[in-house]
């Protein structure tokens, strides 16, 4: 199902509030002191995962352009 260009910046903000989120629980779990290296890891895999689904969908923002 396609999204409109309104769903889809929507959409690039909400995951962009999750992408900020996660970055201060990995600075806070570091901070910490009491850092797990596998949680860390798999927030750290999520953000990439959230990161390139943003770029992902910023893309679809773009027209077009035929070479």
């Amino acid at each position: 199902m396609m999204m409109d260009e309104g769903e889809i910046v929507e959409k690039i903000q909400q995951l962009t509030v999750e992408h900020r989120d996660l970055d201060a629980a990995i600075h806070a779990l570091i901070e910490s002191g009491k850092s797990d290296v596998l949680q860390i890891q798999r927030l750290k895999k999520q953000k990439l995962r959230l990161r390139d689904r943003i770029a992902h969908l910023g893309n679809d923002l773009l027209p077009d352009i035929i070479a």
